[in-house]
């Protein structure tokens, strides 16, 4: 019965992002939605997207074994990223009109600035879709007793994912999305209630979760313990902005007003759900003890669906495993999406300047089904968890595309010199430490940060030997194709 209720949770989504599909007209359509969305669209598709696996599956198991200051990166981070984005990124860039967060590059600095970004930010989506491929797997081999093994799992919800993602881009992302909030939001509450009584109570919990250390959030005053918490937090933080579905949904907003308060409320929204898991996998150590400590020795990202499987009722299963998914499938929706379109963007497009919308329209949809493809591979071969799967995905954004970004959005004498040095220094410095002492005392991807500000600097300062030339785009402003 409840695989039977799964299927039909499944079967609803995929019709809703199929009917949504009906409304992409052109490349604009299929990528931000026409700019047409309205603010609870935007808070649906923010928080949609960051509310995936890592948030239900890695972020309780990350906090059961290291408290809350294991979680630093995600969700304090990450949330902090999306209310960043709204306070001082949403509004320049959405004036802007571009269609990816690459064209900035393009415009702001030149055509080798942009090439260097997009392909920096499609490699730091390998990460972040193959956690939630990797949790698809998890789930349907959960769902079935073991019937079907975590690769078969992979590749069915790889497959489901394509089908409405393939038809209507970002309008299908943007309509499942919203209906998957509203399940999110109502089967956590629910469940939250259910497990917290079967656990003695909510006090009962926080109190046992207190006396246990495991709420202790800020870290020791060592230099080393302060610049390690630093660097987690800045990874998701600041390296999460320069990134493509951030932007999507920046851009798909219906003016700059909804697409600032869209991402702040996102935001918001997200950090306070992303504690109701925790709260639940620590529920579970108060419930059934014994299972919490054999799955922390094997996979504890095995805890929270356990827990509900053997020890809840069924409508509380029906509830999680749809509120799971509904997670799990509207961030690999967004996730697949985003790297695609940067890449038929930023990095093909420049190989074809004078193809045609539907052309280029035809070329994203090879690319998501290329990008898909790449992805099912990199996640049936990672030994890695999916919170490291997350926190990892963004230490190359963040050495590579933060400085040029923000620079180039607040300083007026950002050129495109300072944007070759802070790229060059700051990938530079984080590879050379990621393979000469990955656990020194400043982690490769604050030294890659640090390196990547003072190259923006002396480079935008010092005399231009390199200064490449700017372009407005390969199109007209995309308000302009838009509203066409």
């Amino acid at each position: 019965m409840l695989l039977q209720f799964v299927i039909l949770y499944l079967v609803v989504s995929v019709g809703i992002g199929l009917y949504a599909a009906t409304k992409v007209k052109n490349s604009a359509d299929f990528v931000v939605a026409g700019r047409h969305l309205p603010l609870p669209f935007i808070v649906a598709t923010v928080f949609a997207t960051w509310f995936g696996s890592e948030t239900v599956l890695g972020i309780p198991s990350k906090f059961l074994n290291e408290g809350l200051k294991g979680v630093v990166a995600d969700p304090f981070g990450s949330s902090m990223c999306l209310i960043f984005v709204g306070l001082f990124f949403a509004r320049p860039l959405y004036r802007m009109g571009l269609l990816t967060i690459g064209d900035f590059y393009r415009a702001r600095y030149n055509r080798a600035i942009e090439l260097t970004a997009a392909v920096c930010i499609v490699i730091s989506y390998l990460g972040w879709v193959s956690a939630q491929v990797t949790a698809l797997g998890l789930v349907f081999n959960v769902l079935t007793n073991g019937a079907l093994a975590p690769w078969q799992g992979m590749m069915i919800g790889v497959a489901i994912v394509l089908v409405y993602t393939l038809a209507g881009g970002m309008f299908s992302v943007a309509f499942t999305d919203l209906f998957q909030m509203l399940i999110i939001g109502a089967g956590m509450v629910y469940i939250s209630i259910v497990v917290s009584g079967m656990a003695g109570g909510a006090g009962v919990v926080v109190e046992h979760a207190r006396a246990a250390g495991k709420l202790e959030f800020w870290p020791g005053l060592a230099p080393r313990d302060v610049i390690a918490f630093a660097a987690a937090w800045m990874t998701m933080a600041l390296g999460s902005i320069p990134q493509q579905d951030v932007f999507q949904r920046v851009s798909a907003a219906k003016d700059e007003k909804t697409a600032a308060l869209g991402s702040v409320l996102g935001g918001s929204l997200y950090f306070f759900f992303a504690f109701v898991p925790m709260f639940l996998a620590y529920s579970a150590s108060l419930i059934d003890p014994k299972m919490v400590t054999d799955l922390l020795a094997k996979d504890s990202q095995y805890i929270l669906p356990r827990l509900i499987l053997d020890h809840a009722p069924f409508a509380v299963q029906v509830m999680f495993f749809g509120a799971l998914l509904a997670a799990i499938l509207s961030c690999s929706s967004a996730t697949l999406l985003a790297p695609s379109v940067t890449f038929a963007e930023n990095v093909l497009r420049n190989f074809f300047p004078n193809i045609t919308d539907d052309q280029f329209l035809r070329m994203l949809r090879i690319v998501v089904l290329v990008f898909a493809a790449s992805v099912l591979v990199f996640a049936m071969t990672s030994n890695s968890t999916i919170y490291g799967m997350v926190e990892n995905a963004y230490k190359i954004t963040l050495v590579a595309a933060f400085t040029p970004l923000a620079f180039g959005l607040y300083w007026k004498r950002a050129t495109t010199q300072g944007a070759a040095a802070a790229m060059a220094l700051g990938l530079g410095t984080w590879i050379l430490l990621e393979l000469a002492a990955p656990n020194g005392f400043f982690p490769p991807q604050f030294a890659g940060l640090i390196a990547a500000v003072c190259g923006m600097v002396a480079g935008s300062l010092l005399p231009q030997w390199y200064a490449g030339t700017a372009h407005a785009g390969h199109r007209p402003a995309l308000r302009q194709v838009a509203n066409s």
